[in-house]
């Protein structure tokens, strides 16, 4: 082997991660390597698992213990030696930040140089003392909004939710925010006794009535006279607005059922103290190029960028020395300005003009934080590191993928190299050298079938991925549906929707298409979800509780929906207690078998001995966790396998009875693919299997914590569980992104189960950038043209034939690509 200082090769030897076999494998340094394989075949595993984790190893060792403990931590990878290995960074996919503080701004620190901007250089009123950077942060005490605390919203109630119907009384019950029962009748024996008609219809009060009765905070005792058969003397009632009332609710109450009640009136609304700038008056007063920094956080990186050019290019010599004039004139003012202004190009470059610097990381796809993520590295200025990154392209329309394979290719000319888990056939066409594992999942993979030139990959005969990459499979054909009905939306508007009018076919499947940020997700998976929702009789919340306002004009054709199933990207459970198998139910029918053996039965063991969440039959030590945490001082916690049950989650005797031979906990910790065989004659656990080994998830262990399984992995468990169901109502589905993180072969799984369902007399609607899926979908909805503001707009609709015909579409000329390459009708 050569010196390992000058070796152009990162050489492994021995990877037994999960389920890697012993690999040994080169890979050059400098370059981009893909490592490719069907989902669940070992990629991550040897990228991430193996290779990124024996960077970090080395790294903590060369760190001081005490501050190792400040530090995230991976384990130490199962292998037996890694040379020439440089230090690594990793890029993976991650849901954004689980903080509504959490913004592109301060994922990519443009946030710091821009407060530092406003700080120095910015024009303040006049005699108006200059503030510090920090008080222009909503992050921090000094520069928090009091009334908002810095979060630019606050739950407030109006009038519609209030007094959902205009045309009743309030002696009718007009006010629903009021409280019913005798608190509701001494509320409108008060009103009557203000003056105030309380048998005329609610829109036919003075406007000055009606705020008044809704919002006031004063609270007049009226003299309620005696009331024959009700009340036989007077008595002093004291008013309460339907405000008041709804948040004395919320701020005192200690009934759930009260409160649950009280959220159906509250809405998330502008804070009406900073107007949504999050802020203190004193910093919002202070501007730069005209604007404030809240107006500038809320602009398109791109429009931002055009804001702070001019000043950016001045020459050195026309920039005046701080204190004289404008501060937008002086060295500082440009020298920030020009750093702001390179990094946001940066962002530009990767297709991400459209974001704003306030936009919350909540909000954004793995996709939109990822590219975030590589463009802050790009601009970091190392050299010589590893880049392990995640399916970069996932969730990425394929006109932007393009600049950001120019952005992987500038990182590998700066003298890095890129290692790359990748399902994209045309990033992986990019690549230098390709890393394909296989051949199939879970115990079926974990081999490289080849190591090489990406040409070389053709010869491989028993590579799902050759297969894709050199174009030998057969498209997914089948005849074109006519759509049964129409679901028409009027004047929808939300986000950069504006306006927008949107035919959907009823008993089809619809694929909703558009670059980055053109508005799909908004379109499908908030707008149409909710309407759908409201018809359903289910009033739309979003995460705080607090009800969803309808941002459209009309819709028509909800009468066709029996059932709304959303099916997203979201975790089916927070934590390692949630697995594949409670999710789905199956767990409940092995339960219920265990419980029924002789041995069970003769102890008197119910379906309930078997599991892991209940003291009787869980180990006590791990409390049915299966490891526990290790405090180490000087050093991080860390967890360990249960010294009782090492990690089996049960007690002895629970593990004492057996089926066929196994314990539940063997049951547990098999694959789909091998429970499959040995629950073959347990109808109601098979049906489930079955339906994951549809959707291509045969490789996971029943056992598998919800908090290990990725999105996409996320996603299809919950379809599988759809699908098991199989009831022969007409139901409406939404997935967003479903093929996101999948192999092209796995797609094709997927796919054939979605048809399925449209089959079965529902309708499908998901958003979607993978060519395949979009081909084969009966009817295309393009959105766009652009992201952000220059989006938004329906600019294609029709047959995957008719908008790859659109001369609008961004979408058009790729799938008129696809389409030519298959041949399609």
């Amino acid at each position: 082997m050569a010196d390992e200082a000058t070796d152009p090769f990162v050489r492994v030897r021995g990877a037994a991660e999960h389920n890697l076999r012993g690999v040994d494998v080169d890979l050059p340094r400098d370059a981009i390597v893909a490592f490719t394989g069907v989902s669940g075949s070992g990629k991550s595993s040897l990228a991430f698992g193996t290779l990124y984790a024996e960077a970090q190893r080395r790294y903590f060792e060369s760190v001081a213990p005490y501050a190792r403990r400040l530090l995230q931590q991976v384990g130490a990878p199962h292998v037996r030696e890694v040379t020439g290995l440089p230090p690594a960074v990793a890029l993976q996919q991650r849901r954004g930040a689980p903080s509504s503080r959490s913004t592109v701004g301060t994922l990519t620190t443009l946030s710091n140089l821009l407060r530092m901007l406003y700080s120095r250089a910015g024009t303040y009123p006049p005699g108006a003392a200059r503030l510090d950077a920090e008080a222009f942060s909503p992050n921090t005490a000094a520069g928090a909004c009091p009334r908002c605390h810095g979060l630019g919203e606050v739950h407030d109630v109006t009038e519609d939710l209030l007094v959902p119907d205009r045309s009743l009384s309030i002696r009718d019950g007009a006010i629903a925010g009021w409280p019913g029962g005798w608190q509701g009748r001494n509320l409108r024996s008060v009103v009557m006794g203000l003056g105030i008609d309380v048998t005329r219809p609610w829109r036919e009060l003075s406007p000055e009535d009606r705020d008044w009765l809704l919002f006031t905070d004063e609270q007049p005792s009226v003299l309620v006279a005696p009331e024959p058969g009700r009340i036989d003397h007077g008595y002093y009632g004291k008013f309460w607005s339907a405000r008041k009332h709804v948040m004395h609710v919320l701020a005192s109450s200690k009934s759930q059922r009260m409160r649950d009640r009280a959220m159906q009136f509250v809405r998330s609304v502008t804070c009406p103290e900073c107007h949504g700038g999050r802020i203190r008056p004193a910093a919002l007063a202070v501007t730069f190029a005209g604007r404030s920094i809240a107006e500038v956080g809320a602009m398109p990186l791109a429009e931002v960028a055009e804001l702070l050019r001019p000043v950016a290019a001045l020459p050195e010599a026309a920039a005046a020395t701080p204190g004289a004039g404008s501060g937008e004139s002086t060295e500082v003012a440009m020298r920030l300005s020009a750093d702001l202004v390179a990094r946001i190009d940066v962002l530009l470059g990767l297709g991400l003009g459209y974001l704003s610097l306030a936009r919350p990381s909540t909000t954004l796809s793995p996709g939109e934080a990822q590219r975030l993520r590589i463009a802050t590295q790009l601009r970091s200025g190392l050299f010589g590191v590893v880049y392990v990154l995640d399916e970069p392209s996932a969730g990425l329309h394929p006109a932007d993928a393009e600049p950001l394979l120019d952005v992987l290719d500038q990182l590998k000319a700066s003298g890095n190299s890129l290692f790359v888990v990748e399902h994209d056939m045309d990033v992986v066409r990019r690549a230098d050298w390709v890393v394909d594992i296989g051949p199939g999942a879970g115990e079926r993979g974990g081999r490289v079938l080849y190591s090489g030139p990406v040409a070389g990959l053709e010869e491989v005969a028993e590579s799902a991925t050759g297969l894709h990459l050199f174009g030998r499979t057969e498209p997914l054909e089948r005849p074109a549906r006519a759509p049964q009905g129409w679901l028409h939306l009027r004047g929808v508007s939300r986000h950069n929707l504006r306006d927008v009018s949107v035919d959907v076919p009823l008993g089809v499947l619809t694929a909703v298409t558009g670059v980055s940020g053109s508005g799909k997700s908004t379109l499908v998976t908030q707008v149409l979800a909710e309407v759908v929702r409201r018809h359903l009789g289910v009033t739309p919340e979003d995460d705080d509780g607090a009800a969803v306002a309808l941002d459209l004009r009309d819709a028509a054709g909800l009468e066709a929906f029996d059932r709304l199933v959303l099916v997203d990207q979201r975790p089916i459970g927070r934590t390692p207690r949630s697995n594949l198998a409670t999710y789905t139910g199956m767990f409940d029918a092995v339960r219920r078998l265990y419980a029924s053996t002789d041995e069970a039965r003769a102890r008197g063991y119910t379906a309930g001995r078997f599991s892991f969440n209940v003291p009787e039959g869980r180990c006590e030590t791990c409390e049915g966790e299966g490891f526990v945490s290790v405090e180490l001082l000087f050093l991080p916690g860390t967890y360990a396998p249960c010294p009782t049950c090492h990690g089996a989650r049960y007690n002895a005797e629970t593990l004492e009875i057996t089926y066929r031979g196994r314990t539940i906990a063997e049951v547990l910790a098999m694959s789909v693919d091998d429970a499959a065989t040995f629950l073959a004659d347990v109808p109601a656990a098979l049906r489930s299997l079955a339906t994951l080994r549809d959707v291509g998830l045969g490789y996971l262990s029943l056992g598998q914590p919800a908090t290990e399984l990725s999105g996409g992995e996320a996603q299809r468990i919950k379809l599988a569980t759809e699908l098991q169901r199989a009831r022969r109502d007409h139901a409406l589905y939404l997935l967003d992104e479903p093929t996101a993180g999948l192999h092209p072969a796995d797609v094709t799984l997927l796919l054939r189960q979605l048809h399925r369902l449209v089959d079965a007399g529902s309708t499908v609607v998901l958003v979607e950038h993978d060519l395949d899926t979009i081909a084969s979908a009966d009817w295309v909805v393009d959105l766009g043209p652009g992201g952000g503001d220059a989006g938004g707009r329906v600019v294609a609709a029709g047959t995957p034939a008719e908008v790859a015909r659109s001369a609008d579409s961004v979408t058009a000329p790729y799938l008129a690509r696809r389409l030519g390459r298959a041949g399609h009708r």
